[in-house]
């Protein structure tokens, strides 16, 4: 049985572009390819001035802020520089965003589902060159990358579907000729600030639902991938274009930290969808919250799978494996934690590690790579900060534990021997570094968040006593965990249900379920279709001796809630 608790990080925000000569080299032929492809922008493998692109549209491309560097993590060579947005131009897109959100939420809902229909064609047509970008930019491998555009496609068609069926519902009144109805409106402009390990999906799930819904969305994307960023928006913006929408339905700032706190304490922002770390994301819900606006969190936590002495080996190795190390432990869903029963623990370890053994580095865009580099120069810090907490807590790391070319054994071909390559690892941390009880760990091996290939393993004796080290209950009641999955690995969502985390991952919902109705506001509309007017609950608040002037024919008052009351004295003539 494997258990997962949903999880997802990313940086907030990052610096400015680096002036480093050693970056300065030509273009390789490799990428300048994808980008050509991804792009349809003229590039050139002959010079040293890496292309600039403007990393701002609200209707129109511009970008005068700081340019920010785009660094494939495969080879450390610089893609291209990206213009970010000024304050001046942050706030032309926040105004248009306003004003295209008042003309979209009149359009009706079939309508801009029709829209979201094209935008899934156009993607569907550039789905490969797409994932390719991805695979370049982010440093997941090809099959991963592409997995992440159908990601976006899938979600399109949920979405379609959606704009026919995003109903309220009718509610029976205790009042006699009454009838009350549920009704899901046009929220505002939302706001997503996405993260660096899914540059493509995450914004997908929230501009298709959010189109769907009637929305403006403005996009703030991590800014170590703005090159998926501007490739995404110029085919959405292209279809917007065809069919007369306003660009800036579907606008995009790309910046750092300045950018992204701006558009949180944006009163022009109605929603923030924010998918990042614990830290940064409680600054966030604060911020939106302050303000009343509403907020989607998609923060971090620990992923654990648990594996009982009946499981089927055959399913449970391959899941563990693809889990711990696919997308090089930089995944939302990686199992970061493995709890096995005593008795199966040395055979699962032995096939574990025989399957990390046959793991071998390589370039991303390669479809024979499974394994690609973690995306920046900082994560390689995290990866080698968590390995010496575990040599120093007297972990046995069975396999992994060093960069590629720090071991002194294996160095890896040029160009990839710039690239951010690190040896997947599987450490059996002390024993005393776990506790018995289901509200803490006592070591912050095992209750800290590091995107990086790392499984930590444990061996336990009683299920109740690897879902009390897993932080979370499960049982005929439930569980606290915002995805269980029962003989399947933790990674590999799927759109069709809601995707999020409970307590400390936020809480947030996004892609299928009932996540859309984040995405719209409420209200209760009662109608009376009587010719009296009682009170509910039985409350009767009239002056039995007074009549209503004869001259007077209709009442109205604002209550605190800004709720209109009125009243009319008007009879139909009889026919």
């Amino acid at each position: 049985m494997l258990l997962a608790r949903k999880t997802l990080r990313t940086a907030f925000s990052a610096g400015p572009l680096s002036t480093s000569s050693s970056r300065r080299r030509c273009l390789s032929s490799r990428a300048s390819a994808v980008l050509s492809a991804a792009l349809d922008i003229p590039t050139t493998t002959t010079t040293t001035t890496p292309i600039e692109l403007p990393g701002v549209y609200d209707g129109e491309w511009k970008g005068t802020g700081d340019a920010f560097e785009s660094v494939c993590p495969t080879t450390g060579e610089v893609l291209a520089h990206v213009k970010s947005a000024s304050p001046v131009e942050l706030h032309e897109v926040l105004e248009k965003a306003r004003e295209a959100y008042v003309y979209f939420r009149s359009v009706p809902a079939p309508r801009r589902g029709e829209v979201i229909r094209q935008i899934r064609e156009a993607l569907a047509a550039k789905r490969d060159e797409l994932g390719e970008l991805v695979s370049l930019e982010m440093g997941k491998i090809r099959t991963e990358g592409i997995g992440e555009v159908q990601e976006f496609i899938d979600i399109c068609d949920y979405a379609v579907g959606l704009s026919r069926m995003m109903n309220g519902r009718v509610v029976s009144s205790e009042r006699p000729g009454h009838t009350i109805l549920e009704v899901p409106n046009p929220l505002g402009v939302l706001g997503v600030l996405s993260a660096f390990n899914f540059p493509v999906a995450v914004y997908g799930w929230n501009l298709s639902i959010s189109m769907a819904a009637g929305n403006a969305t403005i996009w703030k994307p991590s800014p170590t991938t703005p090159l998926c960023s501007i490739a995404v928006t110029k085919i959405v913006s292209g279809v917007l274009e065809k069919n007369g929408i306003p660009g800036a339905v579907a606008g995009l700032v790309t910046g750092g930290k300045d950018v992204g706190e701006a558009l949180v304490q944006s009163r022009e922002v109605d929603m923030v969808s924010f998918t990042g770390s614990e830290n940064v994301g409680r600054i966030v819900g604060k911020n939106v919250q302050s303000r009343f606006g509403k907020v989607l969190l998609e923060l971090g936590g620990n992923n654990a799978a648990i594996v009982m002495p009946d499981a089927d080996l055959s399913l449970a190795v391959p899941a563990v494996f693809f889990g711990s190390v696919g997308t090089a432990g930089q995944r939302c869903t990686t199992t970061r934690r493995l709890y096995l029963h005593r008795t199966i623990a040395p055979e699962f370890l032995s096939r574990l590690q025989n399957l990390y053994t046959s793991l071998k580095p390589g370039d991303p865009l390669d479809q024979r790579t499974l394994l690609g580099p973690l995306h920046t120069r900082s994560a390689l810090d995290i990866y080698d900060n968590a390995i010496r907490e575990l040599r120093t807590a007297g972990a046995d790391i069975l396999i992994g534990g060093a960069r590629y070319y720090d071991d002194g054994v294996e160095r890896l071909p040029p160009p990839l021997d710039r690239g951010n390559f690190v040896r997947p690892t599987i450490a059996v941390p002390p024993p005393a570094t776990l506790t018995s009880t289901s509200t803490a760990t006592s070591s912050s091996l095992w209750d800290t968040e590091r995107f990086a290939p790392i499984l930590y393993v444990a061996e336990f004796e009683e299920l109740e006593q690897a879902i009390a080290w897993n932080n979370a209950w499960i049982g005929p009641t439930g569980s606290d965990t915002g995805i269980v999955n029962v003989n399947v690995g933790t990674s590999g969502a799927e759109i069709g249900a809601a995707f999020g985390g409970n307590k400390s991952t936020g809480w947030g919902r996004e892609s299928g379920g009932d996540a859309w109705k984040q995405y719209v506001r409420w209200s209760a509309c009662t109608i009376n279709f009587s010719d009296k007017a009682p009170l509910a609950q039985g409350v009767d608040f009239t002056r039995h001796d007074t009549k209503l002037p004869s001259n007077i024919h209709e009442i109205k008052f604002r209550t605190q809630k800004n709720v209109t009351i009125s009243f009319s004295t008007r009879r139909r003539k009889k026919l």
